[in-house]
């Protein structure tokens, strides 16, 4: 049990994803206390005293690791616009319909839609176009289908290179350009991981590239703050909104199980120029994700 842990605890230490199964068992680290404890336990009945610093050890760096990652800071600057904004992994096109009802009951500004294969697509088309009239998307079956829905005057922009497609766009809101992107790197599977490391790089590289403009990354990013790849998005100086409002640790997959366990996945990060006033993580059927709903605040700059 503590080897394990150990191992998952050392290159969390180490800043470093390793190996298949460790960015696995890194997507649920806050839950690695529950063994930890449950062998403090047996190694204080047994009087194995070796075992009882180990396990406060691994006890205590995981109170470390759980605290939340990445900045905070907010702007102060005079508020420009106010906005919702919804990203929603439908797998496959499965949880289109609870989708649809979403949208229409929280009216965001913008919806971000990972999963969106062909039939999504079109059911998004015809149902929501009046209210969405702005959209971006990279068509693709099964899970490589993706697409971004406005409020708000879109303008053509660059897509992120990957397997499933992350479409971007230039949102004009209320006069002032917002870069929009989409995010949805592969999953760490077994034997893919290079894959996954590649393509939430790409994704990095996009962030870093954004310095000094209004930027609203979102999406399923299949990476937590646990994991060393999707922290080195958050050092280019992008926020996490789920953080900002006070929900660093809420579980959005697997929706069967969370809250109560799991990993928060699917994130909204917002480029400085953002506060984050609320996160809701929101339950749609027929689909292993949870959406993230955030209210944020575009901000000028003194």
């Amino acid at each position: 049990m503590f080897v394990g842990v150990s191992v998952v605890m050392g290159f969390r230490a180490a800043d470093s994803d390793g190996f298949t199964p460790v960015p696995q068992f890194l997507a649920f680290l806050p839950w690695l206390v529950a063994p930890t404890a449950l062998g403090l336990a047996l190694t204080l009945l047994a009087r194995w005293w070796p075992g009882v610093v180990w396990s406060l050890v691994l006890l205590g760096l995981l109170a470390w690791f759980i605290e939340p990652y990445g900045r905070t800071s907010e702007p102060d600057g005079p508020v420009l616009a106010s906005l919702k904004v919804l990203t929603s992994n439908v797998e496959f096109g499965q949880a289109t319909d609870a989708l649809v009802g979403v949208v229409r009951e929280e009216k965001p500004d913008l919806v971000f839609v990972q999963e969106c294969e062909y039939v999504c697509d079109a059911e998004l088309k015809r149902t929501l176009a009046g209210d969405y009239p702005y959209r971006r998307a990279v068509a693709g079956g099964g899970s490589a289908g993706s697409v971004i829905l406005s409020r708000f005057p879109l303008r053509a922009a660059g897509t992120i290179p990957g397997t499933m497609g992350m479409p971007g766009a230039v949102a004009d809101v209320r006069g002032n350009d917002v870069r929009l992107q989409l995010a949805h790197p592969m999953p760490p599977l077994p034997g893919q991981l290079d894959v996954w490391r590649r393509e939430l790089g790409e994704v990095r590289d996009f962030a870093a590239g954004q310095a000094g403009r209004p930027t609203v990354l979102a999406g399923d990013f299949n990476a937590s703050q646990d994991h060393a790849a999707f922290r080195r998005i958050l050092d280019t100086g992008l926020r996490d909104a789920a953080r900002l409002a006070g929900d660093a640790r809420t579980p959005s997959w697997p929706a069967r199980t969370a809250p109560t366990l799991g990993a928060q996945i699917d994130h909204v990060l917002l480029s400085a120029d953002f506060s984050a006033e609320s996160a809701r993580f929101l339950e749609l059927a027929d689909t292993d994700h949870r959406a993230l709903l955030v209210e944020i605040t575009l901000h000028g700059r003194e």
